[in-house]
């Protein structure tokens, strides 16, 4: 992907949130709402702590981010050259398109666009995973042919990675 995907290998480097972390099984209910962990949610102190933007992940996930999150992600996205770049042009089109808005309801649950579960392969049931400044929901069995497909182990990517 180039110089588009380094806007993720850096969004969180100059985060002040608090990273979340952690699995949690939930449900999408049929008008597309989903729970968000209490854990989650109590991570912000902004006042904007119930605003958040979903969009299109890697691997078949979507991404949900707090709002301060994803206006570090904008930031990098306004520093592509879209001018000079067709790729730079593609992937901030095909981002911003497939990205939404959403508030917390007062039972801490989000909207997610029906384009979005389907691009994610989501109908009922999801893991909604902590990483660091996102949350990313996973289809059950998108994410269990992801794992699986792994060639390296996990110890394996962490000694290449962290050494």
């Amino acid at each position: 992907m180039g110089k588009c995907g380094t806007i993720w290998e850096n969004v969180g480097e100059r985060l002040s949130l608090v990273a979340f972390k952690g699995t949690y099984n939930y449900s999408i209910d049929h008008k597309g709402r989903l729970s968000i962990p209490v854990k989650f949610r109590d991570k912000s102190d902004s006042p904007s702590g119930d605003h958040f933007v979903i969009a299109r992940g890697f691997e078949g996930c979507l991404y949900i981010y707090p709002l301060e999150a994803w206006n570090k992600v904008e930031e990098k996205l306004a520093a592509l050259k879209t001018i000079s770049d067709p790729r730079a042009r593609y992937f901030v089109r095909t981002l911003l398109s497939n990205a939404a808005d959403t508030k917390l309801d007062k039972l801490g649950r989000i909207s997610i666009p029906q384009n979005l579960l389907d691009l994610a392969s989501i109908k009922k049931d999801v893991i909604v995973r902590g990483v660091l400044e996102k949350i990313e929901i996973w289809d059950p069995d998108v994410l269990s042919k992801y794992e699986s497909g792994q060639s390296d182990s996990y110890e394996d990517v962490a000694g290449q990675l962290l050494i």
